[in-house]
Order: C-alpha cells, then structure tokens, then sequence
C-alpha cells in the first residue's frame, strides 16, 4: 500500500484539481473549517426608556445591514447618504435612469420593459455568501439561477488561431486530452514508480486515458465531448481536429478565462436576484424603519467623549447630528477631504486605501443573436481591451437582451475608457464585439458604461493598499475610533464582493458589543444623554 504523507496528498489534488478541490479536500480531512456564520449579530439590546443613537454614513449594503440590525436593538438610526439613491455600488439601470458619471452623465435609455436592465456593480451571488443570501431570504428578495460560465461561448485573442474566436468547449476539452496524454506518458516511461506502486501506476494511467478520452495507446486525437464536425444526430460523431499544444500555449486563454469558472467565488451554481440586483436594496429598505436621508454630503466627523458629531450639507444647507455611535460606510480614500479629529495613525490607514478601477459597459440588443449559436447565459473572454462579453440568462427567447460589452478591473486598461466619451466607449466596445460576433454592431441599438472611478459618490471600486500598508494598518481600522466605526467591503478580505461588506458590518456590530460590555462593567454611560 502506498504510504504518503497528508502534505503530499493535498499537493497532489492542488495540482490535479485545482485551489477548488484543494479547498474542498482540506474541509474534508478537517484541516479547514467551514464559514462559520450562523446569522447577523444580535446587537445587545437598547434600554426602553432611554435608547441610544446611531449614525450611518453611506447607504451601501454594509450601511443599510448595519442600520436594520441596530433598529432590531431599539436604536434610533439615522442613515445619510451623499447620493441621490441607496445601494452605493449596488446599482441596477433601467429605462430613464441615471448613471451620475462625473462630468458626463448618462440617461439609460433602454426600452421600457422589466427583462431589460442592467446590474453595473455586482452582479452574481455564490452559493457560500451566506450572509447576503441569509439577508435575500429574510428580506423576501426572490432569486434566479445565474448562468456564471457556457462552454459554448467563446475565447478571442488577436495573437493566437489566426485571431479567430475558439469555442470554449474546443480549447477545454483539447486541453485536458493533451495534458492526459502527458500524464500518460510520463506513467508509462515510469516516471512516477519510485512514488506510487506498480498497482497505483496502472490506475493512474486509466484515469489519464478516461480524463482526456485517451485511445487505448495513450494519444489524444479528438474527442467528442466538443461536439462533432457532423451532425451528430443523423451521422456519427465526427471529432474536430485537436489545438496543437503550442498554439494553446501561445494564446492568452489558460491563464485567463480558462480557470475563470475554477473561482471559489464562481462556483455554480451562482444566483442573482429576480429582476436586477438591487433587489437587494430595496428589501433592505423596506423594512428600515428609517428611510436613508439622500443629497446628504459629510463634511465633518468628530469624536466626542460620548458620542459622535457628524455635520453634512443637503441642498445648500449644513446640519450638525450627534449621535452616540457612527458607522461610516463612506469610500475610505474621500476621507481625506473630511474634516475630522482621527488619530494620525487611524488616518494614515484610511489614506493608504486606494481606489479600484473597474469599467462596465451593457448594450440593448435588438435580437438575442447569441441564442442562436447555442450560448444561453455565460462569458466570452476576449484579450481584447473589453476583456469579458457577458449573456444574460434570464428571459431566455425574449425578443431582446441587455448583453455586458465590456467588463475590465486593469486600472490601465480602464483608465483608457475612463477618457473616452461615453459615445467613443460604445464604439470601441462595438469593435471588439465584432472580433467574436461578425455582425454584432448591427443588433446594437443603445448603451451606457459604468466607469466607476468617474461615479459620483463613488469615485472608484474595490479598494488596494500595498502589502505594507496592509500590515501596518488594516488591523487599526477594522477596530473602532472612539466611538467611529469604519464598515463596507473596504474594510474586509474580500473587497469588490457584498459578502464582504456584511461581513465588515457583522465585525463592527461585534466591536459594538464588546465595547457595550466594558461600558457596562465599567458603569460607564454608553450614550449620550
């Protein structure tokens, strides 16, 4: 019997399966532990005849579950937000909506019909975010199957396959059949005898010859798992013939979007919610005793011995509000034009987060042309500027679709959107539309992008800090100043992702807690009278 060590058999799997199945394996062995959520923080409980305050600045997802958890508490919340609308990052257009890119805003002007929308921020859900799904749940927020990957949409890269765009399914299954065929190799030249047993030997050869479809001399020579050159319904089954392995090599493909649905956070199947993601926002909403206060733009934020003072302007006018505790689910990097009496070390750590740089673009396509190459749902993935085509899955034979044209988180490469006009970024998505769809701008009959780094309020999306910032002060600014609690995406591991941003405010509402607590052993008032 073959005797190897725990270390050894987890690289094993890496290598074979991936960080999926390495993650998977760790979880099943022990050596890992699942998410342990359980539920919201139960924030303890406010006193009945004298309840305290909170402020929250921005109406983010990480604002408005912090908001709703404390009123659960008997706490009076205010909620003030700099926009014009709730959700922050969370934005879903629709006919006559607004996208407030600085300088140049937009008016959507897809057609007026409920399939027709456009989700310009997040946009899927993992079966594992199970504090957003515990909220859609709790909230009565329905939700949909989301089709994340479809391997008969297409790979495009103007350097490899003569610039002609590669089904998916061809490159994938091409891919595994020469790699098995490697590996085949590698066992019959006994490569592998001083490590696994003659026995062991013999069923990893198998296994090589099932994984790729191997013929029984260990050559891969096509396979029928891509379809066939026939039609395979009335003749047999013909194979294409394979990618040659240098060309495979030479695309951009293997270390883009071919582990792209290998992601643990894209693992399917995804969900989003029943007619665009800012569901999400309005579940929220609607059961907020306070409705966010909007136009609402902080100017000042000052720690006080018992409490919080946050002074905003709205519509010309400045208000000065005190509350006892405040959670600031602004941009980190806006900070820095915020007046306030932060420590230097805690302001340091805000002004080391930098903006992330993500760029969208959706078209309203007159015809659902992609439907009729076989694609429902999933991504093409091009090396072209745009990087990413994405199909809805929704409404699948609907006269018309809202298809993503553009999807790139480069700063360069977004930087060089962010110059355009709106119009000029419809023309160079169109383009390379084109590349992958001969014919694609002639079904296009309007667009908007979503430049986030232009968004007013917004200003950017993701935030970065460089490994030394990161250890030098995000551990300062996931605990409270004072009485000043920073939330949002921007203060988890998971930047980008609504997952993290709840869990930012689960942490604050912790932090809350345990400063509750020394209060209470202290006999220290633990608000503002």
């Amino acid at each position: 019997m073959l005797n190897i060590t725990r270390r050894q058999f987890l690289t094993y799997v890496g290598a074979a399966g991936g960080s999926s199945a390495l993650l998977k394996a760790n979880l099943a062995l022990g050596l890992m532990h699942d998410d342990p959520y359980a539920g919201p923080v139960t924030v303890k409980p406010a006193s009945s005849t004298n309840k305290p305050s909170a402020l929250i600045l921005g109406a983010g997802i990480a604002g408005l579950a912090t908001a709703i958890e404390l009123e659960r508490a008997g706490y009076q919340v205010t909620i003030l937000e700099a926009s014009h609308r709730a959700g922050g990052r969370n934005l879903t257009v629709r006919h006559g909506d607004k996208i407030d890119e600085m300088g140049q805003p937009q008016i959507c002007q897809f057609d007026k019909a409920e399939n027709l929308y456009f989700n310009c921020g997040p946009a899927r859900i993992p079966g594992h975010h199970r504090r957003l799904l515990h909220y859609c749940r709790a909230l009565g927020v329905p939700l949909q199957i989301k089709a994340n990957s479809c391997k008969l949409a297409y790979f495009h890269d103007d350097k490899a396959f003569g610039g002609k765009p590669v089904r998916q399914i061809d490159y994938h299954a091409d891919v595994r059949g020469l790699m098995a065929e490697l590996l085949w190799k590698s066992a019959d030249a006994h490569q592998y005898d001083q490590l696994l047993s003659e026995d062991d030997v013999a069923k990893l050869m198998k296994f090589a010859r099932l994984h790729g479809d191997l013929t029984e001399a260990g050559k891969y020579v096509g396979t029928e798992r891509a379809g066939s050159t026939t039609d395979r319904m009335l003749e047999f089954p013909k194979p294409h013939a394979p990618i040659e392995l240098k060309a495979m090599l030479d695309s951009s493909f293997w270390y883009g979007g071919l582990l792209g649905a290998e992601l643990y956070d894209w693992c399917e199947p995804l969900m989003e919610p029943t007619g665009g993601m800012d569901g999400v926002v309005k579940g929220f909403v609607r059961h907020l005793k306070a409705k966010p206060v909007l136009h609402a733009q902080v100017k000042k934020i000052y720690n006080q011995e018992n409490g919080v003072e946050v002074t905003y302007e709205q519509n010309g006018q400045f208000h000065t509000i005190q509350a006892d505790y405040c959670f600031n689910n602004i941009p980190a990097y806006f900070m820095a034009g915020i007046e306030n009496n932060f420590s230097s070390v805690y302001q340091a750590g805000l002004d080391s987060i930098k903006r992330g740089h993500l760029f969208k673009i959706a078209y309203q396509m007159k015809e659902r042309f992609w439907e009729k190459e076989g694609i429902y749902g999933g991504i093409s993935y091009t090396s072209d500027p745009v990087a990413q085509l994405w199909y809805p899955s929704h409404d699948i034979h609907a006269p018309k679709g809202i298809l993503l044209g553009a999807y790139t988180w480069d700063p360069k490469v977004s930087a060089a959107f962010e110059a355009m006009t709106p119009a000029e970024r419809l023309l160079a998505g169109a383009k390379s539309g084109e590349k992958i769809h001969p014919g694609y701008s002639k079904y296009i009959e309007n667009g908007i992008s979503i430049p986030w780094a232009r968004m007013n309020h917004q200003m950017g999306c993701g935030m970065r800090m460089s490994p030394e910032d990161w250890d030098k002060y995000f551990h300062v600014l996931q605990k409270p100043e004072g009485r000043h609690f920073m939330i949002g995406d921007q203060i988890s591991h998971h930047s980008g992702w609504q997952e993290g941003a709840l869990a930012s405010s689960e942490q604050a509402l912790n932090q809350l807690n345990k400063l509750l607590s020394v209060n209470i052993d202290h006999g220290v008032n633990s608000h503002v009278s």
